[in-house]
């Protein structure tokens, strides 16, 4: 691959990754949710895997040239955050971590549970799949040795890489400074339940209402 594209591929990555959103939100409450976060981060990082797998099947530029289709995925990922958002309201209150302990008022979601739910944060949302889309193939070069879909698939592990050191890096130092706050738990659960509402919300009123105002 051309090493000055795969830089600046890393750069940008590394920078889309490090920007706070519904990702940050759902690895910080289910690890406080959760004895561990490892489940949480490996959902969400095995949701851009499988974007990097559409992007090499080309499967991601059709269902962009497919604004119908891309639209109900929109819907459904918006409802999605909207329930798992609704569902971290709900257990924010016995949401506090100990050092000794580990979690305490775990809300009993197995670990297996908590990855599908981190994959459909992650899988269903349309923003992550226009991101592979749109990012990847302005550093993807045709004269470099490898073929395209190879370089494809590299540069979407690359991020899918990239995401789950900072994820991982995220939750552990939320759970480190919660350590001697264990009642900070319980508001840092709240705001993430309210942050995966109010991008739910948003991306159900980016459909909703032209297809209201059309009407």
């Amino acid at each position: 691959m051309n090493p000055e594209l795969f830089l600046a591929f890393v750069l940008v990555a590394a920078a889309l990754a490090c920007t706070p959103g519904v990702d940050w939100a759902y690895s910080i409450a289910a690890g406080l949710r959760q004895r561990s976060f490892v489940p949480a981060v490996a959902g969400l990082c095995g949701g851009y895997v499988l974007h990097t797998v559409l992007l090499v099947a080309g499967l991601a530029a059709l269902l962009t040239g497919l604004p119908g289709v891309l639209g109900w995925i929109t819907l459904a990922g918006a409802a999605y955050l909207v329930w798992l958002g609704i569902s971290t309201l709900r257990s924010w209150r016995g949401a506090s971590f100990t050092a000794g302990a580990g979690l305490t008022g775990s809300d009993g979601t197995s670990p297996l549970r908590t990855f599908l739910q981190g994959m459909g944060t992650s899988g269903i949302n349309p923003k992550g799949l226009l991101f592979y889309v749109a990012l990847v193939p302005q550093f993807v070069s045709a004269d470099a040795s490898l073929p395209v879909p190879v370089q494809s698939g590299l540069l979407g592990m690359t991020f899918v890489l990239l995401a789950g050191l900072v994820y991982t890096a995220v939750a552990l130092l939320s759970r480190t400074l919660l350590q001697s706050r264990p009642g900070a738990a319980r508001l840092v659960t709240l705001a993430s339940g309210v942050i995966m509402v109010l991008l739910g919300a948003v991306l159900l009123g980016e459909q909703l209402l032209p297809a209201l105002a059309a009407a």
